[in-house]
């Protein structure tokens, strides 16, 4: 039985890993979920409460990443208010298409929020472009975080 259940923790974590990708999927919140899991269903042989503290402090990074990183980009890329205000707005709309939408969304928003603006179209696109960059850089620094989260955990539960 002690099997089932490791797998089924394993499976969790990757379905986390898949998450930091897929959007609407969650991510590093369902690794320290699993972790939790771990550690209530083996007891002394699961996660210590070091590694759920420690994950959970990954965890906390990888969320103020992907919070903070396509608006970064748009910044560093000259976006105003405006095309911050459509980066939100579009993001909230996307939420409503899918998967699609919430990547489009907020790169229409911010094109959208700074043609409004007063913007040209180059500086527009040049901001749109800095949200697309922060995004995926967002993206691929959450992929590593949840790969470390992974690592992590079964060095603590497997090695140690």
């Amino acid at each position: 039985m002690h099997a089932v259940w490791a797998i089924l923790v394993i499976l969790i974590m990757l379905a986390g890993l898949c998450g930091t990708v897929v959007p609407l999927l969650p991510d590093t919140p369902l690794i320290v979920a699993a972790a939790v899991l771990h550690h209530f269903i083996f007891g002394a042989r699961g996660a210590s409460w070091t590694t759920i503290l420690v994950l959970t402090f990954l965890m906390l990074v990888s969320l103020v990443l992907d919070f903070v990183s396509g608006s970064m980009g748009a910044k560093y890329f000259g976006a105003t208010r405006w095309g911050a205000i459509g980066g939100i707005l579009g993001a909230v709309i996307g939420i409503f298409y899918g998967p699609v939408g919430l990547f489009v969304g907020p790169l229409a928003g911010v094109l959208l929020g700074e043609l409004l603006g007063g913007q040209g179209l180059l500086p527009a696109g040049r901001s749109t472009w800095g949200t697309f960059l922060g995004t995926v850089a967002g993206m691929a620094g959450k992929f590593a975080i949840a790969v470390l989260m992974i690592g992590w955990f079964l060095v603590a539960t497997l090695v140690l």
